[in-house]
């Protein structure tokens, strides 16, 4: 296909998610400007007069994570940022360095081999390769392409189905990291007066575990473009792990500048998603945040976004609740709450309208 060819709509739709190609298949065609389907409005392009250089995000040692200061700096900086590093917390280097490298790796695989993970070809349905956002429902495309997939340490047979280039390492990394979760959560949660997390507390805080392979291709036009758009997450909490190439931006907790969340050596990036900001009745904060891809550099980053079982409903807890606080939100199922998400583009905190009342 000519790169004519894909600048038109259809065409690229077809190029990027029914062939497979994705934003790859793009950067690999030598483009020296992005089709206009991925040019974003000049309001939704980061302004970089609007960066915030001397601001950072709290970066919290968690090598005594049993420590009340700990878990005080935990709460804290979930109820003032949303956002939040953490370092020592116990994952080896080699296990971070090789889930990023298998994260290029995937993406230098051919097309046909790439594609073999499309949602209509996948071997099973909890792994898929998927580009931009929600491509068939979004206004505006966004430079990025990721594998998905749905992490149960139970279900080894659905696993061994994940591509080869990257199946151990991913398994070897979730591993590692879902005690990690918990501990978060544990501490979360505690400051929320809930004392112990059973089955059922469980299924709404980290129901579901999805662990994504982020590629970020070098772009031609970065500064049209976007790898996501602004939004906040529709999880309980979010970790991610980053590259060294950088790109995330948090919006400050009260006004209209953007924070650059930097690489740090061996940390995981920290983010509260609406769903603890609705269980917490607004003492949690879910935060904006966006990426902006690199004209030089390939960029690859790795969520695992910890989300509640489908069939879960979620609102402020009783324990917050108790005093006579009154509720700020509905109960909702999960389900329709990620559907509503993903029914759109990216748009910012407005989901969360959703569960308002």
């Amino acid at each position: 296909m000519s790169i004519a060819e894909v600048s038109e709509a259809s065409d690229l739709i077809d190029f990027l998610v029914n062939k497979g190609n994705g934003v790859q298949g793009l950067s690999q065609m030598g483009l020296e400007i992005v089709p206009q389907k991925f040019i974003q409005p000049h309001e939704e392009r980061l302004d970089f007069t609007q960066i915030l250089s001397s601001e950072s995000i709290p970066i919290i040692d968690f090598s005594n994570f049993d420590d009340p200061k700990v878990a005080e700096s935990i709460c804290d900086a979930a109820e003032k940022w949303g956002f939040f590093q953490i370092v020592n917390h116990g994952i080896p280097i080699e296990v971070l360095e090789n889930v990023i490298e298998a994260g290029h790796k995937f993406f230098e695989l051919s097309v046909e081999e790439r594609r073999k993970y499309l949602k209509e070809n996948s071997p099973t349905h909890t792994v898929q390769l998927k580009t931009s956002f929600s491509p068939l429902a979004e206004k505006v495309l966004e430079w990025k392409d990721y594998l998905f997939h749905i992490y149960d340490c139970d279900d080894d047979e659905s696993s061994k189905l994940w591509p080869a280039v990257s199946k151990d390492q991913v398994l070897e990394y979730m591993k590692w990291a879902k005690p990690i979760i918990v501990k978060l959560l544990e501490v979360l949660l505690e400051k929320l007066n809930v004392k112990q997390i059973d089955e059922s507390m469980k299924s709404v805080v980290m129901g579901t575990l999805i662990v994504n392979l982020i590629h970020y291709p070098m772009c031609p036009s970065p500064e049209l473009t976007a790898g996501a758009g602004r939004h906040a997450d529709v999880s309980s909490i979010t970790m991610l792990l980053q590259d060294n190439v950088g790109g995330l931006y948090m919006r400050e907790p009260k006004g209209d500048g953007w924070i650059h969340v930097p690489p740090v050596k061996g940390a995981l990036v920290i983010n509260i998603g609406d769903v603890l900001q609705i269980m917490s009745n607004d003492r949690y904060k879910s935060a904006e945040h966006r990426v902006i891809v690199n004209a030089s550099r390939n960029r690859v980053s790795v969520p695992i976004f910890v989300n509640p079982a489908p069939d879960a409903v979620f609102g402020p807890l009783k324990q917050v609740l108790e005093n006579g606080e009154k509720p700020l939100y509905k109960h909702v199922v999960y389900s329709d709450y990620f559907n509503y998400f993903f029914s759109k583009g990216h748009e910012g905190k407005q989901t969360i309208e959703f569960a308002k009342l």
